[in-house]
């Protein structure tokens, strides 16, 4: 039987590299088309362009031809499960490197010479991207630098003054507010806990103050996100201030000639864009956005620049904060988790793997997959039948609640370290299931449902209603259960479907150290997504792999953004 990860009619380089699992067969195929179009016959150059194919499936931005050979062992799908390369089954990620790779110093001139140039593709220095993404880098860029480079705010520096001082004791969360008033473009940046949530809610009042008239858009990339700013604007006192998705915000048209209503012809009419969570927009949302906002409007950014980026291509929050400047304020004072977890966190975050082993000595640690799970068994049937118990008294609040209380958190979907595995397992100890829809079965979303107003990342209860009734509960809308499209079981969920959230417990489970996607953004990301309590299942091993691997995507914004302006 065909392995359909192998195209058959590839030769020379491109079957090489496809049959060692570095090349899927859609980088393939484009790479046969543009190479024949062009009339190029040398198969190091479609060898090129099959890597610029790849990397925005794997977030990167361009591939660089003079690195390539290094970092092609780091690339991987983060979104997507680990599997072995259909050629080398059995092959480690290291050997490729010893693929027969161009020379760059030969390889580059031929590149630069070729009329695949003059197609869909632009080498910049060594660095080979597809146009759009070319173009969308350079726009971004100059955008941003247009922002940053226009006349500060005219501001009331004594209302300000007071503003500040009556609402922020925090001297760094005082700062990104006067930052964000004073300037049309700011950054604050901070790990969880730091209270950027509530910086963002009191800079909203200090503009109202200053400008009762503004008109303030609140967004953010996912619509969980989004609908997590709404109830901190609520709990802060500022109702009828409403996030959206950027999507829903920029109008997002399916099917239509344009994407989004908004852009540079037709820009957004707010005074003010603040987004959270920015560390998940991806380049092309983010060129979509910085182009519709308006000359003499204000943009903020807030996120973490440490967790896991947008599964698309681009690092852009990270690229924005490297660079560094009077408009980018990081916030480092935690106050919402355990001091333990923040000294963990902070190790990881600067790269010390023996900081961090030494740090999960003060959390509940486990090792060896094999040894006693013990911690993790407790935590987890004891809150499946704290939420079966109130689901079966009809509180679905408390449910909700308790349900929150505990998350297993995987690298992986499927495997032996995936959320399939251990959803079963979890099952098993609890003695879940019986039906589809059995009373206090967790439930994730999967699809936005914007009729049922219900998002991707949402979670809920299957709760009594009755004798042989039940309903879905969520913490905005109860639903028939017949009325879900798209959920599943959500005894454990993956890191990335996690970002965002937190748990008063969270449990994680690493992968064999040599899986592509163990990072320490991805390490950093799953351990503070617990408020109180952590537990680690992972090899040492596999601790000080995520350590020393940060996540490093090709991207030339950080340069364009250090240049300076024309």
């Amino acid at each position: 039987m065909t392995d359909a990860r192998i195209v058959t009619r590839a030769r020379g380089l491109l079957q090489e590299f496809n049959a060692a699992g570095v090349l899927a067969p859609a980088d393939v195929h484009v790479a046969r088309r543009l190479t024949a179009l062009a009339g190029e016959r040398d198969e190091s150059v479609a060898l090129a362009v099959a890597l610029a194919v790849r990397g925005p499936r794997l977030g990167h931005v361009s591939v660089d031809l003079e690195t390539i050979r290094e970092t092609a062992t780091a690339d991987w799908d983060e979104s997507a499960d680990l599997v072995a390369p259909p050629g080398r089954l059995d092959a480690d990620p290291a050997d490729l490197s010893a693929l027969p790779w161009p020379n760059p110093g030969d390889w580059l001139p031929r590149v630069a010479a070729s009329p695949v140039l003059d197609g869909p593709l632009k080498l910049e220095g060594t660095s080979l991207y597809l146009d759009r993404y070319w173009r969308e880098e350079r726009q971004v860029a100059a955008d941003l630098q247009a922002l940053a480079g226009a006349e500060p705010v005219a501001v009331d520096e004594a209302r300000l003054a007071a503003g500040v001082a009556q609402r922020l004791t925090d001297p760094g969360q005082a700062l990104a507010a006067e930052t964000a008033v004073r300037r049309r473009f700011a950054v604050i940046a901070g790990g969880p806990g730091t209270g950027k949530t509530t910086t963002v809610a009191q800079i909203v009042a200090l503009l109202v103050e200053q400008q009762p008239s503004a008109l303030i858009a609140l967004a953010a990339p996912t619509a969980v996100a989004a609908a997590r700013l709404t109830d901190a604007m609520r709990t802060a006192g500022l109702d009828g201030i409403e996030a959206r998705t950027l999507h829903r915000l920029l109008g997002w048209r399916p099917g239509a000639h344009s994407r989004f209503r908004h852009h540079r012809g037709n820009r957004l009419p707010h005074d003010v864009v603040i987004v959270d969570e920015t560390s998940m927009v991806s380049l092309s949302l983010m060129a979509r956005l910085v182009e519709a906002v308006r000359p003499g409007a204000r943009l903020i950014l807030v996120g973490d620049p440490g967790q896991l980026t947008s599964i698309e291509a681009g690092a852009v929050l990270g690229d924005i904060a490297a660079v560094g400047g009077d408009a980018i304020v990081v916030l480092d004072e935690v106050y919402r988790y355990d001091e333990r977890i923040g000294r963990l966190a902070a190790a990881i975050r600067e790269g010390d793997a023996d900081a961090t082993v030494a740090a999960l000595a003060s959390v509940t640690w486990i090792p060896d997959l094999e040894a006693s799970l013990d911690p993790l068994r407790e935590r987890a049937v004891a809150t499946a039948r704290a939420v079966t118990a109130a689901a079966e008294a009809g509180d679905a609040p408390t449910a909700i609640r308790a349900l929150g209380s505990f998350r297993l958190l995987c690298a992986h979907r499927r495997g032996p370290y995936g959320v399939s595995g251990w959803t079963a397992r979890i099952e098993e100890w609890t003695g879940a299931g019986g039906s589809d829809w059995y009373v206090g079965r967790p439930l994730l979303v999967t699809e936005n449902d914007y009729w049922l107003q219900l998002f991707n990342g949402d979670t809920g209860v299957v709760v009594a209603r009755g004798p042989g009734e039940v309903a879905a509960a969520f913490e905005r809308v109860e639903v028939s259960p017949t009325r879900l499209a798209a959920v599943e079981t959500v005894y454990a969920m993956t890191i990335h479907k996690a970002q965002g959230s937190q748990f008063e417990t969270a449990a994680v489970v690493l992968p064999d150290p040599r899986s592509p996607i163990l990072t320490r953004e991805l390490l950093y990301t799953a351990v503070t997504r617990a408020r109180g309590e952590l537990i680690v299942v992972a090899s040492e091993e596999a601790i000080r792999a995520a350590v020393v691997r940060p996540v490093a995507r090709a991207s030339g914004l950080r340069r364009l953004l250090g240049e300076p302006r024309a």
